[in-house]
């Protein structure tokens, strides 16, 4: 099994603790870990692995150049809960825990992440309770098929496919009637 963990290109500080606190719980599960960190905690991560014995079932990185691949090799995604990666993970139809950023524009991370946790299409696991709860939510999920599943059908039934098109047509009628 395997969980990608994105936090954006500076990083999330939060979900990148979470993790390096769970170092032992990651390396038990038999789980693989993706880990992009951003550029802000990429020394710091390097220094945790190395004291931890650089595990080789945790894959680290500052940045993340083939999301693509990533995404599909991925069983779970941990992302906050901005609208393009809601959306990109819609259109793949990937199982994600979402911890929304507690520091953006009128909470609506949150928001988001509550648009989805409350159809089933993902977990929300908010910022305060990240550090405690969130690898050992991953780490249980991960391994619950019926969970994936379940999730994987739910966020695809939210995707807005052909949105570019969509978009140009409204413009075009809005162009047309003028």
């Amino acid at each position: 099994k395997i969980i990608l963990l994105i936090g954006g290109s500076l990083g999330a500080l939060t979900l990148n603790t979470a993790v390096a606190e769970s170092i032992p719980e990651i390396v038990k599960s038999g789980v693989q870990l993706i880990w992009q960190c951003g550029k802000r905690f990429d020394e710091r991560a390097k220094m945790v692995l190395e004291a931890a014995g650089n595990p080789t079932c945790i894959k680290q990185m500052p940045f993340i150049a083939r999301m693509d691949l990533a995404y599909k090799a991925a069983d779970l995604v941990i992302s906050r809960a901005g609208a393009s990666s809601i959306s990109e993970l819609c259109l793949l139809g990937k199982p994600v825990i979402l911890v929304p950023s507690p520091n953006v524009a009128e909470d609506h991370q949150t928001k988001n992440a509550e648009a989805l946790s409350s159809k089933g299409a993902a977990i929300l696991v908010r910022d305060a309770e990240a550090r405690q709860r969130l690898m050992p939510c991953a780490l249980s999920v991960v391994h619950d098929e019926e969970s994936l599943t379940s999730m994987n059908r739910e966020i695809a039934a939210l995707a807005q496919r052909d949105s570019a098109a969509r978009i140009a047509d409204i413009i075009f009628d809005i162009v047309n009637k003028k």
